[in-house]
């Protein structure tokens, strides 16, 4: 697992797989802002299975040792 994270966007991307290649997001769904506090998008493989989440407002909803950004 890796996690990504641009301060300036405050948006972090949590990768399940080693790689996600071009068109190797087939579905993304948005969850309810409501339900969990904020700005949560899962992206799903042409097989359904969860392979990345994006997080925006990332510093209110993440521990802050996994927003370290990426040279």
């Amino acid at each position: 697992m890796k996690v990504t994270y641009d301060a300036v966007a405050d948006a972090a991307y949590i990768y399940l797989v080693d790689e996600i290649g071009v068109g190797g997001v087939a579905k993304t769904h948005a969850c309810d802002p409501g339900e969990v506090g904020g700005v949560v998008n899962l992206d799903l493989d042409d097989s359904g299975r969860l392979i990345g989440v994006e997080v925006l407002g990332a510093s209110r909803l993440l521990p802050p040792e996994s927003l370290v950004q990426q040279p």
